[in-house]
């Protein structure tokens, strides 16, 4: 779900309720990113979709074949299934691949083939997912967590069938000091059933990432390089959201230092040799982890993101709408991003999934809180492990903000760009998993050595 549909979001908002006719008329043709987002020139090579959600979409589907999640030509078959610019369609295609798969999953398990079953699982679990971005754009946000559900449970089912199988495990967890403690839900990828210590990758999804995704960008390239993968639901993300009811958190030290404790508590974990990845806004999530938890030997974050907010088009209010923010006019505000968002139904789809993992029934509290998702020169100068940082090109939501992470670490570090020349440009490389995976995954090899 592109981020940048919220500043249309903003824009429709102000048009509805507080600007001038020929300002409104002006703002609702208006479909730009964010203040300071770009948008690369694409050709042919890449533009399959004029929606940008679903072209966006089917390049990470295609990436995804490198780590065995969906086969090109059959990713290429459900996207002629969809119109463009239709969700409801994207659904249709992408809920339908994935009970197709899961048919055939149940009926190799039940003949004996492990491999086909374990392979049909996943790619079930990976198209399920996809229809998730389009639930709240086709007007059915209800489907939302039984979708969720199903694509977990797909992937569940071929997990299991790995060898080693994925252990699932529950990481001690409180939400807050007055809160009764809990648990995460967690996943830890063994290279084999040795025991013996191995370095760690612990992976830190973004704002709406799914166990494929960490499969294809984390877990598979660790384990084929020897080392252990621990990833997780944190608070606000997949099972954590739909099942647990918690929501995101700026102060992600509270999430990671229960993920390293657990960590440690495994004999297969090197403790001397943990690294802790995050991507899209895991790359605020995991600078912002490290200046407080210092057993990590090692940090990565792609792209990097200093400043969250940047992408939810506050900068771009019009005025009036932006005064009512900025005096804490909260019902007003509410008020008039509502009467703006009923003649656009599509940013209202997206304000409405990018709100969802802050629990928050307010725009005013979700656009507050959004703002206390940044680093400071002072959080940042407290980082003590090397970390790198990736700065793909034509990034769409936070571009910039990689050298501005960069250049303010202290210690040990390395920006890694990414180019649409050699096909990994954009948020989170979707095209260039392989290239990703050597860049990213050598520099820890030296690191942690």
């Amino acid at each position: 779900m592109n981020r940048r549909n919220l500043l249309r979001a903003s824009v429709s908002a102000g048009a509805g309720a507080l600007l001038t006719s020929g300002i409104a008329a002006t703002a609702s043709a208006q479909s730009v990113p964010p203040a300071a987002t770009t948008t690369p020139a694409r050709g042919p090579d890449d533009m399959f979709f004029k929606d940008q959600d679903l072209n966006y979409n089917l390049l990470t589907l295609l990436g995804f074949a490198r780590y065995g999640l969906v086969d090109v030509g059959s990713a290429l078959a459900v996207a002629s299934q969809i119109t463009d610019g239709d969700p409801s369609s994207a659904v249709r295609a992408f809920t339908a691949a994935g009970d197709q798969f899961a048919a055939i999953g149940d009926a190799s398990l039940a003949a004996g083939h492990t491999v086909s079953a374990r392979s049909a699982y996943l790619q079930a679990a990976t198209y399920t997912f996809a229809a998730t971005y389009f639930v709240d754009a086709m007007g059915a946000p209800e489907r939302f967590a039984p979708l969720w559900r199903q694509q977990q449970a797909q992937w569940d089912r071929g997990a299991a069938l790995l060898d080693p199988p994925v252990e699932q495990v529950r990481i001690p967890y409180r939400p807050d000091s007055a809160a009764q403690k809990t648990s995460l839900p967690g996943y830890l990828f063994s290279v084999d059933n040795s025991g013996r210590p191995r370095p760690l990758l612990i992976f830190n999804n973004g704002s709406d990432g799914s166990l494929p995704f960490a499969w294809s960008v984390a877990v598979a390239p660790a384990l084929e390089r020897g080392y252990n993968c621990l990833t997780f639901y944190g608070p606000g993300q997949g099972l954590a959201l739909v099942d647990q009811g918690l929501y995101f958190r700026p102060d992600w030290e509270q999430v990671i230092t229960p993920v390293v404790d657990y960590a440690l508590s495994r004999p297969e974990v090197d403790p001397a040799r943990i690294a802790l990845m995050g991507d899209s806004q895991g790359g605020y999530w995991v600078p912002r982890a490290l200046a407080f938890e210092h057993r990590v030997a090692a940090g990565v974050a792609d792209p990097g993101v200093w400043d969250v907010s940047s992408s939810w088009g506050l900068s771009r209010f019009p005025p009036p709408l932006l005064q009512l923010f900025r005096s804490g006019n909260k019902s007003q505000f509410d008020q008039a991003i509502q009467q703006g968002l009923a003649s656009d139904p599509a940013a209202g789809a997206t304000l409405a999934f990018r709100s969802r993992p802050f629990g928050f029934d307010s725009t005013f509290d979700t656009y507050t809180a959004v703002q206390q998702y940044a680093l400071t020169d002072e959080l940042v100068s407290q980082i003590r492990c090397p970390m790198l940082v990736a700065d793909p090109e034509g990034e769409q939501f936070w571009p910039g903000q990689s050298q501005q992470l960069y250049q303010a670490l202290p210690g040990p570090k390395a920006l890694v760009p990414f180019t649409r020349a050699e096909g990994a440009d954009l948020h989170c490389e979707p095209k260039a998993p392989g290239l990703r995976a050597q860049r990213i995954f050598d520099w820890l090899d030296a690191t942690l050595a």
